[in-house]
């Protein structure tokens, strides 16, 4: 048994790794500020894996911390989830998302260096593509960005790789996500944003519960086939198991690896919206606004060294993914 720190793992993602890993007989130890995570996740997380896993409150940016954090245990891999992830915030704010997502990040290899732990899987997103252009898109595609956030994720991904350039000792599992929805089979945990969600699903579940009127769809003039932006969606338990495989790997091999987690299948937001009509049970309202800063037209993956290097393959369906989703969240309220 492995002791895993899942920075922000009380999070969204993270908070579905954890249950990953403690199914794969690995020991998670989350680190979180609850900045957005709800207060009860550990409990939730609790009904899931029969005890609640060893939570430490703060910041991935208090390096006193994360050192008493190393002393205490041996951890064997990092999952690095803690960042700010907004684009459109991140268009008003990049100054904060530089100094969470780059700064967080330095304090955590600083932190990890002192205490000989050289192992890392971390958050990057398909945001670093900029504006891709082939779709889908591979690992060795032209990388940019279009707004701050994609700045800070790549600029932490050419940190990683300069760090393993200079020391064969360190080995990181950069992991390009696409767009995770969905929630645990359970209904126990979801995501849970703390004010008006700025991704897609979330916001249309709160149109599907009646607190907010309708779902704005920032564009209808893109190149797609109807006009809406089209994303990759990959359920969160796909991509939480793609977090195990990669920390797999990492221990196997010591090597690491640059992977997209994604479905390789783009979907529109008017698509979207129609599943989550099917799972929920009616037609739901919607306005057209326009475009907003920083949106690309279309972030489709090509998932094929996944595949090939960790035997990755997303299982579940965009139907599997509002059906989940309109689960958590009717649950959520009858709690």
């Amino acid at each position: 048994m492995a002791t895993i720190l899942l920075t922000g793992g009380a999070g969204y993602i993270g908070s579905h790794t954890c249950v990953a890993l403690a199914q794969a007989g690995h020991r998670p130890v989350i680190l979180d500020d609850f900045s957005n995570a709800a207060e009860d996740v550990p409990d939730r997380l609790a009904h899931l894996l029969g005890s609640t896993p060893e939570v430490w409150r703060g910041s991935v940016l208090d390096a006193e911390l994360l050192a008493r954090l190393f002393a205490t245990h041996d951890i064997a891999v990092v999952m690095h989830f803690a960042a700010l992830k907004a684009v459109g915030v991140s268009m008003q704010r990049p100054l904060d998302y530089a100094r969470t997502n780059l700064g967080g990040l330095m304090t955590l290899l600083e932190a990890m260096r002192t205490a000989s732990v050289h192992r890392l899987v971390y958050s990057s997103s398909a945001m670093v593509y900029g504006l891709p252009e082939t779709i889908p898109i591979p690992e060795d595609a032209p990388t940019g960005f279009a707004n701050p956030y994609g700045y800070t994720k790549l600029a932490g991904e050419q940190l990683l790789e300069q760090l393993a350039a200079s020391d064969p000792r360190w080995a990181f599992g950069i992991l390009r996500y696409f767009n995770p929805v969905g929630a645990h089979a359970s209904g126990l945990i979801g995501e849970d944003p703390a004010d008006i969600p700025n991704n897609l699903m979330p916001y249309i579940a709160r149109v599907a519960t009646g607190e907010l009127p309708h779902l704005q769809v920032f564009g209808d003039d893109y190149p797609t086939p109807d006009g809406t932006g089209i994303r990759d969606y990959i359920h969160v338990e796909d991509l939480a198991e793609g977090h195990v495989l990669s920390l797999q790997s990492l221990m196997r091999t010591g090597q690491g690896h640059l992977l997209n987690l994604g479905t390789g299948q783009g979907r529109s937001v008017l698509e979207v919206l129609a599943a989550y009509g099917r799972a929920c049970g009616r037609t739901l309202p919607h306005v057209i606004a326009p475009r907003r800063p920083g949106d690309v037209p279309i972030l489709c993956a090509d998932p094929t060294r996944a595949a090939e290097l960790l035997g990755f393959r997303a299982r579940r369906s965009l139907d599997d993914m509002c059906a989940s989703s309109w689960r958590w969240i009717t649950r959520r309220q009858g709690d």
